[in-house]
């Protein structure tokens, strides 16, 4: 597959009617940032925990 078909057919599906937001309707961005703001706390949380070398 050549880099020209590629692009035309990256293209064609950026251009179909329906995914103009690029995502899944059901997923709002506040909950997904929210939950990954909630997973990168608690993993720090935890990093922080077990860092007991001070």
């Amino acid at each position: 597959m050549s880099l020209h078909t590629t692009a035309q057919s990256l293209v064609s599906l950026a251009a179909e009617p329906g995914h103009e937001g690029g995502g899944h309707d059901s997923l709002s961005p506040f909950v997904t940032g929210g939950g990954a703001l909630f997973v990168l706390l608690l993993l720090l949380w935890i990093t922080t925990r077990f860092n007991r070398d001070r």
